[in-house]
């Protein structure tokens, strides 16, 4: 089509349109000024109609109106492009704002904080009526007799794991006087005070318990210290199978199960558990647990730095030595530093390091039937995990295990542990003969959904001695009830 045929097409239309809505104007004006009442009337709802279809169609938001219905429909319609076209206070001068961008460390820290954070929360809510229950049985139990540092605080509740998990558990053990974070259940009261706590008269001295001891000799000749002399008492927990058969009851008194995972009855079997044969097999002529620290570096409230003594390491010296000296087994104690790089504390791969270490001397060693990863705990800093046992004030521990299950990704594949089941039971077993003879001294069975190298031996546990706010002394006299349940444990008592 040349350009001559375009031009003429389009005058062509353009006088069809003009001759349309002049017939269609005219149609209207004569209607208008000559109409009967009837057609004016209809003409009016019809061109009502009409506008209103067209605004409702392209434009319903100017078709709407709030307040005074009876202003111009331009000036309704100006306002509603006003509202929905914002391009005039976009444009007005606004004060410049600057953006920060944390670097690299800042943001790690930052998320680590806010990790520690949540965890505390969900830990606090998860526990808080339980320890202060526990509290107050323990209080009832001695009759108002207890001492001041007898009642380990409330609230007190993990960095990381609630009754400590530390996102990778860091929990800290020491030797002679520290105090380390302390995350955790009630209070203490004891064993042999405790025995006396069972007619309301208070705690027992360690003189009368060395009553009880005279004759006894410890494995190097010398006579047994009055505290191996453990006394069961009537327990804060009711123990009974009847009560231990029921799957809440047990997870309410004797664990703490982290938000990332979870667990059932089948799992929790509290017969299948305490029935499981934990006795060592092996003599004291080879080499038969082991005491190693993922977190060397976790110290107590008063520990020095640098000095090993003061530390989770010196706690596992104090521990090597009751179970060696005392109590006649062999013992090796690892004291690699897992958690330090390149100088530097550094624990985000602490147990990626400490595997192998560990796998080596088991397989040097393969006498060795129990594995045990010392910490301590992180609670926050008002929260106290002391008890009073022996007369003696004393951290209060828990028991962490890894299931290798986590909510979101189901059984973790790349984390096997074929020694769930076992680790599950030496714990309870633990917990079970602390409730027996110390029932303040447990504070909880943490369980969590990864491994944390508890999958090389059977009888593998992670043993968390109070916290950051612990004493030094409070954590190694930890080790004296410790050894003394363990020692049950593994001659099948």
């Amino acid at each position: 089509m040349g350009k001559m045929d375009r031009i003429i097409r389009a005058v062509l239309w353009a006088a069809a349109v003009c001759l349309a809505g002049y017939l269609a104007g005219r149609g209207y004006m004569a209607l208008r000024d000559h109409p009967s009442s009837q057609a004016q009337k209809l003409m009016e709802q019809a061109y009502q109609a009409v506008g209103e279809a067209a605004l409702g169609t392209y434009l319903p938001g100017c078709q709407y109106q709030e307040g005074d219905k009876d202003q111009l429909m331009l000036a309704g319609i100006w306002e509603n492009v006003e509202e929905h076209f914002p391009l005039f206070t976009y444009l007005k001068e606004q004060e410049p704002v600057e953006t920060v961008v944390e670097d690299e460390s800042t943001r790690h820290d930052i998320i680590a904080k806010n990790g520690d954070t949540i965890t505390d929360r969900i830990l606090a809510e998860n526990q808080g009526q339980a320890v202060e229950a526990e509290n107050q049985a323990a209080r009832e139990d001695t009759s108002g007799t207890s001492t001041g540092e007898e009642t380990g605080e409330e609230g007190g509740e993990v960095d990381n794991s609630g009754k400590t998990t530390e996102g990778e558990e860091t929990a800290e053990t020491q030797t002679a006087d520290a105090s380390g974070q302390p995350a955790a259940s009630g209070t203490e009261t004891g064993t042999d005070q405790n025995a006396a706590g069972q007619e309301g008269t208070g705690t027992q001295t360690d003189q009368e318990n060395g009553a009880k001891t005279e004759g006894q000799t410890s494995a190097d000749g010398s006579e047994m210290p009055a505290w191996t002399t453990a006394v069961e008492t009537s327990p804060v927990k009711d123990l009974s199978m009847e009560q231990l058969s029921d799957f809440n009851y047990l997870l309410n008194n004797f664990f703490v199960v982290d938000p990332n995972t979870t667990i059932d009855s089948s799992q929790m079997n509290a017969s299948q558990l305490l029935n499981d044969d934990l006795k060592i097999t092996g003599d004291s002529g080879s080499p038969q647990i082991l005491i190693y620290h993922t977190h060397s570096q976790e110290g107590f409230a008063d520990s020095v730095e640098g000095d090993e003594n003061t530390s989770v390491i010196g706690v596992g010296n104090y521990l090597e030595s009751i179970l060696r000296d005392v109590f006649g087994y062999n013992v090796i104690h690892l004291k690699n530093t897992f958690d330090v790089v390149d100088g530097q504390i550094d624990r985000s791969a602490a147990y990626n390091y400490a595997q192998p270490v560990v796998q080596q001397v088991l397989d040097e060693n393969p006498s060795i039937e129990v594995v045990i990863d010392l910490h301590r705990d992180g609670v926050p800093d008002d929260t106290r995990l002391v008890t009073e046992i022996n007369g003696k004030p004393t951290a209060q521990v828990m028991y962490f295990n890894g299931l290798s299950y986590t909510v979101n990704n189901g059984a973790l594949d790349s984390l096997p542990n074929p020694y769930i089941t076992d680790n599950l039971a030496f714990s309870f077993q633990l917990s079970y003969m602390a409730a027996r003879y110390y029932p303040q001294f447990t504070r909880c069975i943490y369980l969590k959904g990864y491994r944390y190298n508890l999958h090389m031996r059977p009888r593998s546990i992670l043993l968390e001695v109070g916290a950051q706010t612990n004493t030094v002394q409070e954590a190694m006299n930890a080790m004296e009830p410790f050894s003394v349940i363990l020692n049950k444990v593994l001659k099948g008592e």
